[in-house]
């Protein structure tokens, strides 16, 4: 597998600079970004454990800190890491630094960061997958969104099953429910994490490695 390159973005949005972990196997490679839930970074073993499943696929990987180290010390009541306005604005800089179509994988907060990004860059997101996410959050209308969407939910995280639920219901974009029975909100049961990383792989591999669909 290839090494993990740190990457620095230039300021988005008031940050100094965003920093990142890209992972590519070939320069060819289709790229799938990260965008993390609210308390967590680039070092999350959850979603670096994702990523290397991704990897295994043949996807290049992208976990970015959306906040600064500067910004998490200071954001001591989690304003910054809740303005999900502001973590969307620093995922379209993201999109915008990469500047080639790529897939988003968003998890809780970050998942609606994700979504209302997509939704902003309708020919640059060819594929979202959104982990325990909360669409409820994302800004803008999410039935905005073009790109194939694939909504995977604990059984065992009730409230949120039922906000992806009311979420799918108003997609017109390609888009499936997945529910991992008995997971609960952070996928830590012997097995959730497994199927999350295995549906996901599928969905990219179907929708961001085929030809871009006519427009």
């Amino acid at each position: 597998m290839a090494e993990p390159e740190q990457v620095s973005l230039p300021a988005v949005h008031g940050a100094s600079a965003l920093t990142g972990d890209l992972t590519l196997p070939h320069d060819e490679a289709p790229l799938v970004i990260f965008a993390h839930g609210s308390g967590s970074s680039r070092h999350s073993d959850r979603n670096r454990w994702v990523a290397a499943r991704l990897q295994e696929a043949g996807f290049g990987t992208l976990l970015m800190d959306l906040l600064t180290d500067e910004e998490c010390d200071r954001d001591a009541h989690g304003e910054m890491r809740f303005n999900i306005p502001l973590l969307t604005v620093r995922v379209l800089g993201v999109l915008d630094w990469w500047g080639r179509p790529s897939g988003l994988f968003g998890a809780s907060t970050g998942a609606a960061a994700a979504l209302g990004a997509a939704a902003r860059r309708p020919d640059g997101v060819r594929a979202v997958v959104s982990r325990g996410g909360r669409p409820d959050l994302a800004t803008g209308p999410i039935a905005e969104l073009r790109a194939p969407t694939l909504l995977i939910v604990g059984g065992a995280d009730p409230e949120v099953l039922e906000l992806n639920r009311q979420a799918a219901a108003g997609l017109t974009a390609p888009h499936e429910l997945h529910v991992v029975e008995g997971a609960t909100h952070l996928f830590e049961e012997p097995g959730a994490l497994n199927q999350v990383a295995g549906e996901a792989a599928a969905w990219f591999t179907t929708h961001l490695t085929s030809p871009s669909p006519a427009r």
